[in-house]
């Protein structure tokens, strides 16, 4: 899907698709805007309102960094669903060229879910995979909401195998809910083919570099998300499952989505601290969805960073260094266990001396 689909044709997002915390920011954007219609319309003072269109933009971009630097992980959570986001198509237009997209699996079908197919990021050719959530109501339907079937995950797959015998490093983008859970989806192996996607992508012998860029839901995200170098987008989240369903489990109730979250340590930064991913890219101030451009810019970075350095590995060592960067999470240390006490010599300790005093004229058992 071409940016162009994207209501977001100006940078600010419609009123529509605010989010709570967004209010500041739309009012203040208000104000701007206004500012530039009297600008534009010659009326009153030119100078005057010239610095005043300064400095609300200069406020403005505070303000954007001020909420979305202390967002709460709900929030996050929230901006990561955003109607808006930028998705693995938009910034298949945005970052690569000479884009070929591959069908099918060769058993079931196709899965619009997930994408496949081959592309330049500059002037190396990769092997890009990528999560799809749709735009309208249409496309989200066929997409299934960016839930991929079995098909989905065997594609992939299949698009990865050729990738490894072309020696072609492969970009996974994750943006998920988490993998299909209907029956019809387990009846064609759902789990099965996540399982062999996760031992294939720990053994394919050419650089993988994943981003979560939405969603990171569960085995979903999990079914692409093996490779050398992992990234999240600043506000993004990667978790077990999503908050609804961890509050549905633990309190029987979905309303407590914000705790859940917070338990659940899934963003960026909790991540990054716990060494699960290997680096947060930074969104523009006030979200991706509200500059998907300056997003995509900060991904292309990370992307060709990445793979410069996993070009100095040798290709002996790549699944090594692979293997090692997974074996370590999830590691911890415990505090050595008190030393035991000797037992007392005879003779020796509280059991030793005089037996107790009688208590009421009775004696008391030694």
């Amino acid at each position: 899907m071409p940016p162009a689909t994207n209501p977001n044709t100006n940078t600010r997002p419609a009123n529509q698709y605010r989010l709570p915390f967004e209010a500041p920011i739309f009012e203040m954007e208000a104000r701007l805007l206004e500012l530039e219609a009297r600008q534009a319309g010659g009326g009153g003072d030119a100078a005057g309102l010239t610095d005043q269109i300064r400095t609300v933009r200069r406020e403005l971009v505070g303000l954007k960094r001020a909420i979305f630097a202390n967002l709460s992980p709900w929030e996050t959570v929230q901006v990561s669903r955003h109607q808006l986001r930028p998705q693995s198509r938009d910034y298949l237009e945005l970052i690569f060229d000479q884009f070929l997209e591959l069908h099918g699996d060769r058993a079931v079908g196709d899965d619009p879910a997930l994408v496949t197919g081959f592309a330049h990021l500059g002037e190396q050719k990769v092997m890009f995979v990528g999560h799809q959530k749709g735009r309208d109501l249409a496309e989200r339907t066929s997409c299934n909401f960016g839930c991929a079937h079995p098909e989905g995950y065997r594609k992939a797959l299949r698009a990865m195998r050729l990738a490894e015998r072309h020696r072609l490093p492969i970009i996974c983008l994750i943006d998920t809910p988490g993998a299909y859970p209907g029956i019809e989806a387990e009846e064609r192996g759902q789990a099965a083919i996540i399982a062999e996607n996760l031992m294939a992508m720990s053994q394919i012998d050419t650089p993988i570099v994943c981003v979560v860029i939405g969603e990171g839901g569960s085995g979903g995200a999990l079914g692409i998300g093996i490779g050398d170098r992992v990234g999240m987008m600043e506000h993004a989240y990667y978790s077990v499952i999503s908050p609804e369903g961890c509050a549905t489990i633990l309190w029987k109730t979905a309303e407590r989505k914000d705790r859940a979250a917070e338990a659940l340590k899934m963003t960026s930064r909790d991540l990054l601290r716990f060494e699960i991913i290997d680096e947060v890219v930074e969104e523009p101030p006030g979200g991706a969805h509200r500059d998907p451009r300056g997003a995509a810019v900060a991904l292309k970075g990370f992307l060709t960073r990445s793979l410069r350095k996993l070009a100095e590995i040798p290709p002996d060592r790549l699944l090594d260094h692979r293997y090692q960067k997974f074996r370590r999470i999830g590691a911890f240390f415990e505090e050595p266990p008190a030393p035991i006490e000797p037992d007392p010599e005879p003779g020796i300790g509280p059991e030793s001396g005089p037996p107790p005093a009688p208590i009421n004229g009775t004696p008391t058992p030694s």
